[in-house]
């Protein structure tokens, strides 16, 4: 067991307070770390980081980078502070939403100001400065393609890369290198926008680490067709001889749907095996410098996957065998024993089990999908084992408190004889205290939960586009007793 008993809290940065419309990376940021080490809290779980598109509904799981942060996440003040902004440059601040964010609204208001912070720093730039810079794309050689990547995406009118001009689709050395000549200064910004994103970073993950808190990231197993990951490491993916998806990622059809059809490129396990996974070493590297724990999102993918032709229904695909425990030996040897959570809700798998059960991968229960009235059920959390991550809710569910406004009233009275339910506190209490009581190695609630709101503060809804990802808390919200109450109950269950 690579874990030691523990709880954690799932809020993603676009949610926490700010000035400036959305979460940030800054004093926010590190006064939610102080309330989660006063909460005796070990983990805070979060989105992806890269950056977001309004096309994909600002999903952080539809990035155009696997490796990128995402600009609107940068903290204005802290550019202030390294001498790039002027605090007159920040007036007037739009009258922004302070429970939701309005994404057109911020990248409205930020991306000018990231531009004018760049401008004074290209033009001023000490020589240390520079040389960090120059450091960090050394360290970083994903940079070079993304920058470029983003460039050509601003200045191409088409939908996506995949209908850029053959040279540039193909990547032609000629092509690219008279690409990088002409954007030249934007792919500048670009560079210096994820420095300085870096830095921040940073900063904050030395936040955390201050108050005993690790971060734990989280890895979707697809990228966007319409990223620099594809487009820059075609090898890397199934593509035909005009690096266009030769087949996508979906699930199959059951009893009562379709399936769905996902659209994401599938892998080339074959050719990443023969290179011995070099991008997904890359991608693991990347991760485990901005995280400390990382879930990995559809670990079924990693034993078997159903792929379907690009001109196809879900109907038509097949499945395919993942890398399984050959990518995760490679995984060892660059990196020693990884600290991976698996997201294996939904299927029933014994080769899955069994990979998980190899490398020591605790898996996820989540008490929403229970039967109450159903004897031994697993996903009700006195049952939950120790090699398991038990949740309250995810970002993918309903709150905990609209879940069970919703459960037939059967449903409930099992709950409340199961749990034994006392009438003097929330239900969200009942289940908080039940996941911190169970057997599972991580207790995991999300904020939304533990402030006890209802189906209006969930954070995204499978399947649907808008109205998603938006949700913030408020300043206030993250009272003392509050984190008293969270860190007493830590004291009874999980210290």
């Amino acid at each position: 067991m690579r874990f030691d008993r523990s709880a954690g809290i799932f809020c993603h940065v676009t949610s926490l307070p700010s000035d400036h419309g959305i979460g940030d990376l800054g004093e926010g940021a590190e006064a939610f770390c102080s309330f989660l080490g006063d909460a005796g809290v070990g983990h805070w779980q979060i989105c992806p980081i890269g950056p977001t598109m309004d096309a994909a509904g600002e999903s952080p799981y539809q990035s155009p980078s696997a490796f990128a942060g995402n600009p609107l996440l940068i903290d204005l003040d802290g550019l202030v502070a390294d001498g790039w902004l002027d605090e007159s440059d920040l007036e007037p601040v739009p009258d922004f939403p302070r429970d939701r964010v309005d994404y057109g609204a911020v990248r409205e208001y930020k991306l000018p100001l990231l531009r004018t912070a760049f401008d004074r720093f290209d033009a001023s730039k000490s020589a240390e400065e520079a040389a960090e810079l120059d450091a960090f794309r050394e360290r970083e050689p994903w940079l070079a393609d993304y920058a470029l990547f983003r460039a050509l995406s601003d200045a191409r009118p088409e939908g996506t890369w995949a209908e850029w001009p053959e040279p540039l689709r193909t990547r032609e050395p000629d092509a690219l290198a008279a690409a990088r000549v002409e954007h030249a200064t934007e792919i500048r910004f670009t560079e210096f926008v994820q420095w300085t994103f870096d830095r921040q970073w940073r900063d904050l993950r030395e936040a955390a680490a201050d108050e005993g808190v690790s971060i734990v990231g989280d890895v979707p197993i697809y990228v966007a067709l319409d990223s620099a990951d594809v487009w820059a490491n075609p090898e890397a993916f199934h593509l035909d001889d005009q690096n266009r998806p030769a087949a996508v990622a979906g699930v199959p059809p059951n009893a009562g749907d379709d399936g769905q059809r996902w659209g994401n490129p599938v892998y080339d396990w074959e050719q990443l095996a023969a290179r011995d996974y070099d991008w997904w070493m890359a991608r693991f590297r990347r991760l485990f410098d901005l995280a400390d724990v990382a879930r990995l999102d559809h670990f079924l993918g990693f034993v078997k996957y159903w792929a379907i032709p690009a001109d196809g229904d879900p109907a038509d695909g097949e499945w395919r065998d993942g890398p399984g425990r050959d990518l995760f030996e490679a995984v060892e040897r660059e990196f020693g024993k990884a600290p991976f959570i698996a997201e294996d809700l939904g299927f029933e798998e014994p080769a899955m089990d069994e990979l998980m059960a190899e490398f020591g991968f605790p898996g996820m229960r989540v008490p929403q999908y229970a039967n109450w009235c159903a004897e031994g059920d697993q996903y009700q959390p006195m049952h939950y084992p120790e090699g398991v991550v038990g949740y309250t809710s995810t970002h993918d569910t309903d709150t905990w408190v609209g879940y069970f406004e919703d459960l037939p009233e059967r449903q409930r009275d099992c709950f409340r004889f199961n749990v034994g339910a006392e009438g003097d506190r929330g239900v969200e209490w009942e289940i908080i205290d039940e996941v911190w009581g169970s057997e599972a190695v991580l207790a995991m609630t999300t904020l939304q939960d533990l402030l006890g709101l209802d189906s209006g503060a969930r954070f995204n809804e499978p399947g649907t586009l808008d109205g998603n990802w938006d949700w913030r808390v408020r300043r206030d919200a993250l009272a003392d007793d509050l984190a008293d109450r969270l860190w007493e109950l830590g004291g009874q269950h999980v210290r």
